[in-house]
């Protein structure tokens, strides 16, 4: 097991340790993680050009050590009013766009795309060289549609629940599902199945899913 400094953050499944100035490990407290495929498909993606940290073997399933970033997460620099929603909205589609020009990995499925599954605010780092998109611990290969549906619920949850983070989310939402878009009706579908089957969801979030989608086909103008 890697020797670990200080905590430097916790999210709903893991934690974030100090190991040197230049790297940091990422911690499953539950043990389902998957360290090793995470930071395949990270070092995929980035030898492709998309913007993720560096990562390096740990010898272990559950920790996961990768390059340290110095900035705030998309979702602080919204709150520190450093980023507007809109932009943030924009962000996050541009960087779902550039994703799904990376090719996936099975060579026998072509027209697949490696999917990140969960890219939302928290998960954007934003660095002086820009925005770098971490926690892949849902990645898949699959249609692009399902990605695009994935962070338009997550958005429209925090929309129809999260004061006082609700207009800020309403506002992000809209600028995600601007001109192309990606989002599809078959998308939305399979991304509210997944988000309802979520263990790490709370009953209110799992309940606001109805007004969610409905909020989704309003903003995205799908039937």
């Amino acid at each position: 097991m890697t020797v670990t400094g200080r905590l430097l953050g916790s999210g709903r499944s893991a934690d974030v340790y100090e190991i040197d100035e230049g790297w940091v490990l990422r911690r499953d407290r539950d043990g389902w993680g998957d360290a090793a495929a995470e930071g395949a498909v990270m070092e995929h993606v980035r030898r492709h050009g998309y913007p993720v940290p560096r990562v390096r073997p740990s010898g272990s399933r559950t920790d996961l050590v990768m390059e340290r970033l110095e900035g705030p997460t998309m979702l602080g620099a919204l709150a520190e009013g450093r980023i507007g929603a809109a932009e943030g909205g924009t962000l996050l589609a541009g960087l779902l766009r550039r994703l799904h020009a990376v090719p996936g990995r099975d060579a026998a499925a072509p027209d697949a795309r490696v999917l990140h599954l969960d890219l939302h605010p928290d998960n954007v780092m934003l660095t002086s060289d820009g925005p770098r998109v971490i926690d892949w611990s849902n990645t898949e290969d699959g249609e692009p549609a399902l990605d695009w549906g994935m962070s338009a619920v997550i958005l429209a949850q925090v929309a129809v629940v999260g004061e006082p983070l609700a207009d800020g989310a309403l506002a992000m939402l809209t600028a995600l599902l601007a001109d192309s878009c990606g989002l599809t009706d078959d998308g939305l579908t399979e991304a509210l199945r997944r988000r309802a089957a979520n263990p790490t969801m709370s009953r209110r979030e799992i309940d606001a899913l109805g007004d969610a989608e409905r909020l989704i086909r309003t903003v995205g103008r799908l039937s």
